[in-house]
């Protein structure tokens, strides 16, 4: 199924106890199905669909919110006659995995961040579903957090592209935050509790360490990694100092028994120096990425006349989607780098679905942390992610997520290794073809004059194509696709 049928279903507001699925007479869940769909959770989605959609009067578009401008009724009838695929059965697929020798349940944990800087909050997490959090840093700064601090990039639909943040770390006091600890591990005790910490020298970050230990904290993950700090050395200062890595990553695995995970900074041009550090200094595994430095908010319509209040130019952490492939370059450097082969990987960056996390977890992450997806989509996101990850195992005949773990980064390949010989032409699909001409637009003007159009119809000329596939990127109706048929280059005459 291609996206172009998706797209019937980016109207739906993905509502919060949704009227839709409130008023369905055979108790079918459509929000939750479409949510699945969108998700990218396709067949786990559709396979939940009944055929009592064809003879239903449709109470559920009577009763969405959208007034009858989203067409429930034939989206299910349509994503139901997807149900020839084959089925897979997936309940024997275990997603368990470990963190530095302790077992999870699934590999999803709640980044540290704002989805997870309270006891409500990571209860409802982890009754949902995740396999555990990791408790928004705390610190014995003062911290004080600014009004607004967050922005958005959106597609049309609304979603974020990006999501850009200011905010800092965790604003309660260290009494209220271990207390949360021992409430958490008392109550979740297959839980798995990683808490985040940060200290500005070895003594804060030695006691941090141990009072952390002693509330019941499974595991530490160390903030080398915040660029939103306002006192110098600390977060990503640090995190680009390969020295005081080690220097603070040594300090905390002398102080405590339990394992240690240094978060490591993207704003480097590599992680090896700083990682290899981290494992010098004796820590278990290595997290990464946070967010990247960028600004946050550029408002020139407002922010020449100086008249709106919030018209500063600031630099935040960046993140969400597009930072996936920037947070996967990372990934696959730090498992294929020799010297820190046995350290655990927990990986963040841009996990939104089950293809995401396994992307991650094919280039080497043993566990996964996310944040953004959350703060848009809440915490049900689990579902579909759990779910989706497991058929995608069972497809591919995996009864274990280990089995997925590594095993593409023998495929990342250098650009200096990349074979240049061949062409490998776009392919036109003329049965889906609408003759927009998009295709010739981009490569008039930003390929190699290789299509020509006439009477609304694209031509490819093979002479002057160089297999480029910048038609393939912009059709907005993917009609045209890579042939597969590699071509051997003509020498320059």
């Amino acid at each position: 199924m291609n996206h172009v049928f998706t797209k019937e279903l980016l109207p739906c507001l993905l509502c919060y106890d949704a009227p839709c699925s409130q008023h369905c007479k055979e108790g079918m869940d459509p929000a939750k199905i479409i949510r699945s769909i969108r998700l990218e959770n396709r067949i786990g989605g559709m396979e939940k669909i009944r055929d009592c959609c064809f003879s239903c009067d449709a109470p559920c578009e009577k009763h969405c919110v959208l007034h009858r401008k989203l067409p429930i009724k034939h989206i299910m009838e349509n994503f139901y006659d997807y149900k020839t695929m084959r089925k897979f059965t997936y309940d024997k697929v275990d997603l368990s995995t470990e963190i530095c020798g302790i077992k999870i349940e699934n590999p999803f944990l709640l980044s540290s961040s704002v989805v997870s800087s309270s006891y409500d909050m990571c209860k409802r997490a982890l009754q949902a579903g995740w396999a555990g959090v990791c408790f928004k840093t705390i610190c014995m700064m003062d911290i004080h957090e600014a009004s607004p601090r967050f922005s958005a990039v959106k597609s049309i639909d609304g979603a974020f592209v990006a999501f850009r943040n200011i905010e800092q770390l965790s604003d309660h006091s260290l009494t209220e935050n271990f207390a949360i600890f021992h409430r958490l591990k008392e109550e979740f005790p297959t839980k798995f509790l990683l808490v985040s910490i940060m200290g500005r020298d070895e003594e804060e970050w030695r006691y941090l360490a141990k009072e952390a230990e002693k509330s019941g904290a499974d595991a530490l993950e160390l903030n080398f990694s915040c660029p939103n700090m306002t006192e110098e050395f600390t977060g990503s200062d640090v995190g680009q100092i390969p020295e005081l890595v080690e220097r603070y990553t040594r300090v905390v695995k002398e102080s405590v028994s339990i394992p240690v995970i240094s978060k490591l900074t993207p704003n480097v041009m590599t992680m090896s120096p700083a990682a290899e550090a981290a494992k010098r200094g004796g820590a278990d595994g290595i997290a990464a990425i946070n967010t990247i430095k960028s600004i946050t908010d550029l408002n020139v319509i407002h922010s020449l006349d100086g008249e709106v209040a919030d018209s500063n130019i600031l630099v935040g952490g960046l993140s969400g989607p597009s930072v996936k492939p920037i947070a996967l370059r990372f990934i696959s450097e730090l498992s294929q780098n020799e010297n820190l082969k046995g350290i655990h990987i927990s990986a963040m960056g841009g996990i939104y679905t089950w293809i995401d996390a396994a992307s991650f977890i094919a280039l080497g992450a043993g566990s996964l942390q996310v944040t953004t997806a959350v703060m848009e989509y809440g915490y049900r996101i689990i579902d579909d992610l759990v779910e989706g990850l497991q058929l995608y195992l069972a497809f591919h005949k995996l009864s274990s997520v280990k089995e997925l773990q590594g095993a593409l980064l023998n495929r990342v390949t250098p650009v200096t290794e990349i074979e240049r010989d061949y062409v490998i032409y776009p392919k036109f699909i003329r049965e889906k073809c609408v003759g927009c001409g998009r295709c010739y637009i981009s490569c008039q003007d930003g390929g190699h004059q290789a299509i020509k159009f006439e009477n609304r119809v694209p031509t490819l000329d093979p002479k002057k194509c160089v297999g480029c596939h910048l038609c393939i990127m912009v059709c907005p109706n993917e009609s045209v696709v890579s042939s597969e048929i590699k071509v051997k280059k003509q020498p320059i005459q």
